[in-house]
């Protein structure tokens, strides 16, 4: 008699569930060649990055130069520079939550896109990893004219292309999600981050690991105990109710 209480859910709510079907539908028809069709599941592990790692702007180059083989970057197209946050100087919005400082930011130059790193986070390789994954989804989408920078969901988006590319673990663990930086979504009274939340990564990691025959992903032992534990909640979910639109090209 109470069984619906253990019914599987969502991990997230009915305005993101939808966001992240929708995009990685527009995503599949603008990337053909994904985690999704078949590439590899980026793990942090020597097999993927087997360069050593001391934090020196040499290590964090080839660290980058990595990535962009990951994600169909020229890594001759992308300049990498360093910043330091020196004080943090931290702000707040109208309701007096701090707003978060970039670990990476984005810009387009004459000849190059530039990637600029902040070096507070140098020490932490892996992390490090989500953030230039980031950058570069910033590369392949605004670099490359597939949306405006104007887009309600730039940085949505840009999150969920890293998670199409196969490197989804690295933010999940990691994700750069701020009660300071919460709108609403169009029409809706929900509120809508401007990251992906764990429980999004959740939702479009459960898609990754069901569309690609694994309701047991062997790459979820690399997520930390929250993100797996979403994603866990997404694919029992998934995998009772089929209640998606995404349906990945054959």
């Amino acid at each position: 008699m109470f069984d619906w209480l253990f019914r599987p859910s969502c991990p997230c709510d009915k305005a993101a569930k939808a966001w992240v079907e929708d995009r990685l539908e527009w995503l599949a028809e603008e990337f053909t060649e994904s985690a999704f069709s078949g590439r590899p599941v980026v793990l942090p592990t020597p097999e993927f990055f087997p360069d050593a790692y001391d934090g020196s702007k040499k290590a964090v180059r080839r660290l980058l130069d990595r990535v962009c083989a990951y994600m169909d970057v020229v890594p001759d197209l992308v300049s990498l520079r360093f910043v330091a946050d020196a004080g943090k100087l931290w702000l707040v919005n109208d309701a007096g939550q701090y707003l978060p400082h970039a670990a990476g930011t984005y810009e387009e130059g004459e000849d190059k896109f530039i990637v600029r790193i902040d070096k507070s986070g140098l020490h932490e390789p892996m992390s490090l990893v989500g953030t230039i994954a980031h950058e570069l989804a910033h590369v392949r989408l605004l670099g490359e004219s597939r949306i405006g920078h104007d887009a309600f969901d730039n940085e949505l988006l840009t999150d969920l292309t890293v998670v199409h590319f196969g490197l989804g673990i690295f933010l999940a663990n990691t994700p750069r999600n701020w009660d300071s930086q919460y709108t609403k979504w169009p029409e809706s009274n929900l509120v809508k981050p401007e990251y992906m939340t764990p429980p999004m990564f959740g939702w479009a990691l459960a898609h990754l690991a069901i569309f690609c025959g694994e309701d047991r992903p062997a790459w979820a032992r690399y997520l930390n105990s929250g993100a797996r534990a979403n994603l866990k909640q997404g694919i029992r979910y998934l995998r009772a109710s089929g209640d998606t639109w995404y349906k990945p090209r054959s």
